[in-house]
């Protein structure tokens, strides 16, 4: 092994316990984007460093810089170079962890471009990037160097910011939690209507709680990004269109998971605006959406279900929440019934204390009996078996929630504290 690339590698195991003082000691009111590339198949994983960015502001938190509120299917961990203090942390899923459980991922390896953005340092750094099964085992990480006065770093979004409206606008970029939503398939004659649609989106957002009574604590804004064609392709009709994200349905097959490949692009689209969490909106009417924990949502904003799926799709990208629907049979090799999963609304209870055991009653029956009691639907929590796509082994708080159905009227009470606990997480 080289020389310079161990000593890397071993400071990553000692003084892990460190902790940043203050934001100002360690970082500059900038961003930084890096960019990566996941790649390989089921049996191997890679990480490729890619491209480093420099945006103008920091958007993200400024407090809890060394803690994790999900442990996510993937952590970054920056420390100072030369005092080997953990200065920022962060976590995420992506899309490459997801496709390394479907079949295709056996035959075939693919890449994923995928870039995370983090405080822009004053000092040199380094950064541990590390994957984790569906076991919780770190499957591949990758630790490289970043000096911030490296002339290669690109400079993008400075003396020039795409079309936008701002739609919420409660407080500081340090104080608020800030959402840029993205228009997809939008002509440039289309685009008042995205701005209705955008703040549409942001109505339905806003009529759910925990986010109705924190809304003072979010800034939104709508970026206007133009496509040459109206729509989003829809490969399994042979549709194909000119998109700025290049969005499209069918992912992995599946003819309602709408997602983009193209992260690079959406985010030098979105240079220049201030922006933590995001949200596309794509220009069409057939059903399908996507939400991806700390990448973005993606959903169609011309569906009847327009208002209840861009929540639902929040909350995975968000909140971190599960899909609590299932199917029929009984195995799904993203949640194996030997491991606790990270999100907070699932569990195999292999580790319930540390989920919504607060919440129920001594003596509950697991799994708890359905009820016809429509109070008790939407509100009364339980072990309630199927969730995380299968009908066996994996349960849900409640019987029904915004993440099982789109008839649902809420969050359930075990999603609404885990949001509440996220949001508290980036504002206090």
């Amino acid at each position: 092994m080289n020389k310079k690339i161990f000593a890397i590698a071993l400071c990553f195991g000692l003084n892990t316990t460190a902790r940043a003082q203050q934001f100002e000691d360690y970082f500059e009111d900038a961003t930084l984007r890096i960019d990566y590339i996941f790649a390989g198949n089921h049996e191997q994983q890679e990480i490729y460093l890619d491209e480093l960015n420099k945006t103008p502001k920091w958007a993200g938190r400024r407090h809890n810089l060394c803690d994790l509120p999900l442990e996510g299917n993937g952590q970054i961990t920056v420390k100072d170079k030369e005092t080997n203090q953990i200065i920022y942390k962060h976590s995420f899923s992506t899309l490459f962890q997801e496709w390394l459980v479907e079949e295709e991922a056996t035959r075939l390896k693919k890449s994923f471009e995928n870039p995370f953005q983090i405080p822009f340092p004053k000092n040199n750094i380094i950064v541990e990037v590390k994957l984790l099964d569906t076991h919780r085992n770190v499957s591949c990480s990758y630790i490289h160097e970043v000096d911030p006065k490296d002339p290669l770093i690109a400079q993008r979004g400075y003396g020039f910011q795409p079309q936008s409206r701002t739609l919420i606008k409660s407080g500081d970029l340090d104080k608020c939690i800030d959402i840029a939503i993205v228009a997809e398939g939008y002509t440039k004659e289309e685009i008042e209507t995205f701005y209705y649609d955008a703040r549409i989106a942001t109505e339905s957002l806003f009529e759910h709680e925990p986010f109705k009574k924190n809304k003072n604590k979010f800034n939104i804004v709508a970026v206007a990004c133009e496509s040459k064609d109206s729509g989003v392709s829809i490969p399994q009709n042979n549709v194909w269109k000119n998109t700025a994200l290049s969005s499209h349905f069918d992912t992995f097959y599946s003819d309602r998971y709408l997602t983009t490949l193209h992260l690079k692009e959406l985010h030098n689209t979105l240079a220049g605006i201030p922006y933590e969490h995001i949200i596309i909106l794509a220009n069409t009417s057939e059903y399908g959406g996507g939400g991806i924990y700390n990448s973005y949502t993606l959903t169609a904003a011309h569906h009847r279900d327009f208002r209840p799926v861009v929540v639902h799709e929040f909350g995975h990208s968000f909140g971190g929440l599960a899909d609590e629907y299932y199917y029929d049979d009984e195995f799904e090799p993203q949640y194996p019934k030997d491991t606790e999963p990270w999100e907070k609304n699932i569990t195999t209870l292999k580790n319930f204390d540390s989920k919504w055991k607060n919440l129920i009653e001594e003596g509950t029956i697991i799994p708890t009996p359905l009820s016809s009691d429509e109070d008790e639907i939407y509100n009364k929590v339980g072990i309630f078996e199927g969730g995380g796509y299968s009908s066996k082994g994996v349960y849900r708080g409640t019987q029904e929630c915004r993440m099982k159905i789109n008839e649902a009227p809420k969050f359930c009470p075990v999603c609404q504290d885990a949001l509440e606990e996220l949001i508290e997480f980036y504002v206090k």
